[in-house]
């Protein structure tokens, strides 16, 4: 059995270092492999990987055991839950972990990938380029089988000889471009929106044709201000919802 490694973690200091660190270790819990052990390192183990102190991390623990992700058992330790929790809202905070963790962890299905011209909506974030490469995804549900949302990602062309879809079988595209293309990841802007299932949504989905669905937008720039990635996610409306938490301090 492969032993449970979590990812490492590059901190911001203007987000709580517990929700950075939660997010970053449930994306890895969500994205970990089928034969990964379910027990966590300890948590000055865990502390010491992500550079954070033991409350720090006792703090995130809390929060993914509240989530459903983790149970912790007096002198026995700390597991992943075999089954995670399922239709959890979706939170975001400002982070691209975060980002990385809400779209990690259910089975995907590459439908397919094609070069496509930069045409509608996508025109205002590729001005410069006439073609993007798009990929679109299917996730599952990994206990149910059931279909939950699927995706296209508009990626520049230049950056798709660094995409293996064999990644993209297991993370999701931030963490591909950001961890395997090597992106320096700047900025995502978010747009959440009520939307009506199209025929193709519909079919993937298994859902009726005009139902209500959420839609996300997820717009990706690198440190020069260059749009590299346009995501746009039909979730289904009976299984998700969106928080953003905002922090005053």
């Amino acid at each position: 059995m492969t032993a449970f490694a979590p990812d490492s973690l590059v901190l911001n200091r203007k987000l709580p270092l517990w929700y950075q660190v939660s997010q970053s270790l449930r994306a890895s819990i969500l994205g970990r492999t089928a034969d990964a052990s379910l027990r966590l390192p300890t948590e000055e183990q865990l502390a010491e990987h992500y550079g954070v102190s033991v409350l720090t991390m006792r703090q995130a623990l809390k929060e993914l055991e509240t989530e459903g992700l983790i149970s912790r058992h007096r002198r026995r330790g700390t597991f992943i839950e075999p089954a995670a929790l399922r239709g959890a809202p979706v939170q975001l905070l400002g982070s691209v972990d975060a980002i990385v963790a809400q779209q990690s962890g259910d089975r995907t299905t590459i439908l397919g990938h094609e070069r496509t011209a930069v045409s509608g909506e996508l025109l205002e974030h590729f001005p410069d380029t006439a073609e993007v490469v798009t990929y679109r995804r299917l996730r599952h549900d990994s206990e149910s089988g059931e279909p939950t949302n699927w995706a296209e990602n508009a990626v520049r062309p230049e950056l798709a000889d660094a995409i293996d879809l064999a990644d993209l079988e297991r993370w999701p595209m931030t963490k591909v471009l950001r961890d395997i293309a090597k992106v320096d990841i700047s900025r995502i802007t978010d747009t959440v929106e009520a939307r009506l299932a199209d025929p193709l949504t519909a079919e993937l989905l298994r859902v009726p044709l005009l139902s209500p669905i959420l839609h996300y937008t997820g717009v990706t720039y690198d440190g020069s201000g260059r749009v590299v990635d346009v995501a746009r996610i039909r979730y289904r409306g009976d299984r998700f919802s969106f928080t953003v938490t905002v922090d005053a301090h």
